[in-house]
């Protein structure tokens, strides 16, 4: 019977678009819509989205998936049972409680505007680069929220005033739409998960909470900052004014920590995500391993306010799909990115051209803000369809460059591996459609390469973590592996050892041509 139907709702909202999906009780999405927002870029280096828009797109999303899902004769409004939120984390938004209005745009996750703080904190605290890794797991750079949230304190009138007042409130993407969806002006609440604190550089991973030093040591008022949950609990329901209202929030992840519960990755295991960029996770359990190889130590996953926590490796790279954007709309070789792979396919080799996007700098493993982008290694041999090739080569050489650094801060015992000692990789994201992407990184790799059946794994993991604090899944239902792998399409290395070494120190050898460049742009 229609009545009868049981559905999560996903919002997913990601760095250049916005979705809203509709699962039924076996997971399955039955109606979903997706919405992109405009990318400002004010100067270089610099990236913002209006908040505004944002929320704008939230909204026509849900009506959009809903309307269809009615359609197709599903009673979602007698079914919906709970709505879970995932998005794009480090984001950086101020707003006004008394008026509801952001106060500036939303800084992005990728912006290097905060060079200069950083650089000016790191001759200042003892620590240097790593003051504060022991106590939040992350080092001084432009990608996390403090340093953002540092650069409006002290650029931007409006917020400086909005503080002094009392009348500020900051947040993450997912604090800013929680706040709006359950009320706004007077009755939002101001809450994060922990997930999306972990990349705020202002939390401790062993309390949980906001770190009392930290927000000494950088100046940060504690009275602007959201609580925190954890990441499968009823929030708060949805209020008028939206397309569904009183229905609970009941799940709320950062992208890469959604893609990864949605990946089902326990202890030992991990996911790789291709999108903007590339975000791959390596599940630590119940402890924090502390990398000596150029990654973070970050939370996984908390399922509930007394459950345990999962702790993560993580390795961030900051342009992997972007580049093939970049190939699309500033340079157009492509028309549309889906095109990459049949212009890529007429080589069957870069013909000695190596691409490196570092054009907001380099994240794990090198955290280098100095570099910029470079390709090298052209003749007049070269032509479109080798440099299409090496822009796919290059996110599969950066997730390479991260998992060698993995393996050696887990080492032998963090790792799971098949009946075979194989290290399997679990991808997700837009861009693994690109089965010759796919087959690039597991020849790359040297290690197979597991593609599930639904590649859109990060709303997955909300709708999941909403579910499971509603009880419409239990904790063995989602992380029953054996039956979504079986439904994986497998990538099998078939690159010979001494090709694939031969390339590895050839694309080390561009990743250090990029390095001390930012000046070339004064």
């Amino acid at each position: 019977m229609p009545g009868e139907e049981v559905f999560i709702g996903s919002i997913d909202q990601g760095t250049t678009s916005t979705r809203f999906i509709i699962y039924d009780r076996s997971a399955k999405p039955i109606a979903s819509h997706q919405l992109e927002f405009t990318q400002f870029y004010p100067q270089a280096g610099w990236v913002e989205h209006d908040p505004n828009e944002i929320l704008e797109s939230v909204r026509v999303c849900i009506s959009k998936a809903i309307d269809k899902a009615t359609a197709e004769g599903h009673n979602v409004d007698g079914g919906l049972k709970a709505i879970g939120l995932t998005n794009q984390r480090e984001t950086t938004v101020v707003w006004s409680k008394s008026t509801g209005r952001p106060l500036y745009n939303a800084v992005v996750w990728m912006d290097i505007r905060t060079s200069p703080i950083c650089r000016k904190l790191e001759q200042e605290l003892p620590g240097g680069r790593t003051h504060f890794v022991d106590t939040c797991g992350l080092p001084i750079s432009t990608y996390f929220s403090a340093l953002k949230l540092l650069w409006l304190l002290e650029n931007v009138d409006a917020v400086k005033e909005a503080v002094k007042s009392g009348d500020a409130l900051f947040g993450t993407i997912d604090t800013w739409l929680i706040w709006n969806l359950t009320g706004g002006v007077g009755n939002g609440l101001h809450v994060t998960d922990i997930s999306n604190a972990s990349r705020t550089m202002l939390m401790n991973l062993k309390t949980l909470d906001w770190d009392k030093p930290t927000l000494d040591a950088l100046g940060i008022p504690s009275g602007i900052l959201p609580k925190i949950i954890s990441n499968s609990e009823i929030i708060g329901n949805i209020t008028e004014g939206w397309p569904i209202t009183g229905i609970p929030i009941a799940g709320c992840l950062g992208d890469q920590h959604a893609a990864m519960l949605g990946q089902a990755c326990r202890k030992g295991e991990a996911k790789s995500t291709y999108g903007t960029g590339a975000f791959i996770l390596l599940n630590t359990g119940e402890e924090t391993i502390k990398s000596n190889h150029g990654l973070l130590s970050t939370l996984a996953y908390k399922l509930g306010p007394k459950a345990p926590t999962n702790y993560a490796l993580e390795g961030s790279i900051a342009i992997a799909g972007a580049a093939v954007q970049w190939l699309r709309d500033s340079l157009g070789i492509i028309s549309s990115a889906s095109e990459i792979e049949e212009l890529a396919s007429k080589v069957d080799s870069t013909g000695g051209v190596y691409f490196v996007p570092a054009f907001n700098g380099l994240f794990a493993p090198w955290w280098r803000d100095d570099a910029r982008g470079v390709c090298i290694g052209i003749t007049r041999f070269t032509n479109k369809s080798h440099i299409a090739r090496a822009v796919l080569e290059s996110m599969c050489f950066q997730v390479k460059d991260v998992l060698d650094s993995m393996h050696k801060d887990a080492g032998d015992t963090g790792e799971t591996k098949n009946e075979k000692g194989e290290f399997l990789l679990r991808v997700d994201g837009g861009a693994t459609v690109n089965n010759l992407l796919m087959q690039i990184q597991a020849d790359l790799l040297g290690n197979p390469v597991v593609r599930p059946a639904d590649i859109e794994t990060t709303a997955l993991g909300a709708a999941y973590a909403a579910g499971l604090a509603v009880g419409i899944w239990t904790e063995d239902e989602i992380f029953s592996a054996g039956e979504k792998m079986k439904k994986a399409t497998n990538f099998q290395p078939v690159l010979e050892e001494g090709l694939r070494k031969k390339k590895v120190e050839s694309w080390c050898k561009a990743v250090s041509r990029t390095f001390d460049l930012a000046d070339l742009s004064l």
